[in-house]
C-alpha cells in the first residue's frame, strides 16, 4: 500500500522511493551509549517507523530508537510480510531510554504530538493496518500511565476528532531490516522527499498546533 502511494505522490518530481531493497543482513545493531542509570525501554506506532523513529531521535533523554513490527501473532515479523499480509503487525519503534532524564510519561506526551491520533486508517499517506498509530504498554504501572494520558487528552485536545489509537499490552519487538534503521540519516533526500510528500509535518501542525 505505502509503495503505491509514495510512487503516486512523488512521481510528479521524478524521484522513484526505493524502499523495498533487499536487504540480507540484520546482525548489525546500534550501539547503546553507556549510562550509570538503568534504562528502559518503550514501544510506540506511528505510521512509517522511518519517521517516527526520527522524531524520537531528537528527544533529549532518549539513547537510541529501532525500527521494527511488534502487535502481531506471527513468531516472525519481516517488511514485505508485515506490509502486504494480514499479520497483525504494526510498523512500529522501540526506545530505549534514561528514566532519569526523560519519563515514560514525557515519552508518551512527545509521541502524542508527532502522530495523527484521529486517523483509524493508519497514518499520513499511509494506509492500512500496519500503520495505524499504537501504545503498547509493558506493565501495569505503564497501563496506568497511559489511560492517565489518554483521559487528559481527551479532555483537553485541540481538536474535534475522537483519538482512535490503540492502546495494548506489549508483544514481542522484531527488529526490521538493517536498510531501514536510521533510514533518514542514510538516505537523507529520499527522506526529505518521502515525508514532506506524505503531508506528515504539514498535518501535525494543524492538529496539534502550539498545544
Amino acid at each position: 500500500m505505502k509503495k503505491l502511494i509514495l510512487i503516486t505522490a512523488l512521481i510528479g518530481i521524478g524521484f522513484a522511493l526505493n524502499k523495498h531493497a533487499d536487504a540480507d543482513n540484520q546482525s548489525s545493531e546500534k550501539s547503546v551509549e553507556k549510562t550509570p542509570n538503568k534504562v528502559k525501554t518503550a514501544l510506540f506506532a506511528g505510521g512509517c517507523f522511518w519517521c517516527i523513529e526520527s522524531d524520537f531521535e531528537k528527544l533529549e533523554g532518549v539513547i537510541q530508537v529501532e525500527s521494527g513490527y511488534t502487535g502481531g501473532d506471527a513468531s516472525t515479523a519481516d517488511y514485505k510480510t508485515v506490509t502486504y499480509s494480514e499479520t497483525g503487525h504494526f510498523e512500529a519503534v522501540e526506545v530505549t531510554y534514561d528514566p532519569s532524564k526523560v519519563s515514560y510519561s514525557e515519552l508518551l506526551e512527545y509521541f502524542w504530538r508527532h502522530i495523527d491520533p484521529t486517523d483509524d486508517r493508519g497514518q499520513f499517506c499511509d494506509k492500512g493496518s500496519s500503520y495505524k498509530s499504537a501504545v503498547f504498554y509493558g506493565n501495569q504501572e505503564e497501563k496506568n500511565v497511559v489511560n492517565k494520558s489518554l483521559a487528559n487528552l481527551k479532555k483537553n485536545k485541540p481538536f474535534d476528532e475522537d483519538i482512535v489509537t490503540t492502546i495494548t499490552a506489549a508483544k514481542p519487538f522484531y527488529r526490521a531490516e538493517e536498510y531501514h534503521q536510521d533510514y533518514y540519516k542514510k538516505n537523507p533526500v529520499k527522506y526529505s522527499f518521502y515525508r514532506r510528500g506524505c503531508g506528515r509535518d504539514k498535518r501535525v501542525k494543524q492538529l496539534w498546533g502550539d498545544f
